[in-house]
């Protein structure tokens, strides 16, 4: 949906009240203007596409997750607490795009803490679950998973299958499925790690409950 200037007139005390509006809804007032009259002439602006898949997502998620105030329109974050020795906190941020025929979004996964020790765990986790998603999604990822493992965090873009847009309640789901495997696959390399478990049969875990994900056929972004 594209978007021009225009020049219109109105009441000092509507531009207050507005604004008041907006900054209650962390928004702009154009943006806000823009979602008012669009709602009046039933209008669905990629705004309110965002809205939705946001309430869906809220509703599909684990009661674990904790969503956290959303920074604007096009994000949302949620965290859930890992069970280990530092007591961290795992954090998904997800931002949408406005055009979801493409890239619908990204998401960004990081552990909220100062430790070292837990950072380089976290950053090997990373990495073991990089390789997973490469091994698993070469033929669909033909230029490889759009994702990247750095700075002990694992960052992820997600795109609409080419043959056929996606509806927002499918967009909600599979990247609620997608957190949520996420989210249990950490939990389990953290579990190993407290068990002394071997690197590579930890690894071995993960990979058989990536594995078990992808026969439920849930989509693929």
């Amino acid at each position: 949906m594209n978007k021009s200037v225009y020049s219109i007139v109105l009441a000092d005390e509507v531009v207050d009240a507005i604004d008041r509006m907006a900054y209650s809804m962390n928004t702009s007032r154009s943006n806000l203007i823009n979602q008012i009259l669009a709602e009046r002439v039933s209008l669905q602006t990629p705004e309110m596409r965002m809205r939705g898949i946001f309430s869906a997502i809220q509703q599909l998620a684990d009661p674990r997750f904790q969503f956290l105030a959303q920074p604007s329109d096009a994000m949302i974050s949620l965290k859930s607490p890992i069970r280990y020795k530092y007591k961290p906190t795992l954090r998904y941020s997800i931002e949408l795009s406005r055009n979801f025929g493409g890239k619908v979004g990204r998401l960004k996964v990081q552990f909220r803490t100062q430790s070292t020790q837990l950072i380089s765990a976290a950053e090997s986790f990373f990495d073991i679950w990089y390789k997973i998603e490469s091994k698993y999604l070469a033929k669909l990822f033909t230029k490889g998973v759009p994702a990247k493992a750095a700075d002990g965090k694992y960052v992820r873009d997600f795109y609409s299958p080419a043959a056929d847009e996606l509806s927002d309640d499918q967009i909600a789901a599979a990247i609620v499925e997608y957190i949520q495997l996420t989210d249990k696959c950490v939990q389990l390399y953290f579990d190993g790690l407290s068990q002394g478990m071997q690197e590579i049969e930890n690894t071995a875990q993960i990979e058989k409950n990536y594995a078990a994900y992808l026969k439920k056929g849930v989509p693929v972004l």
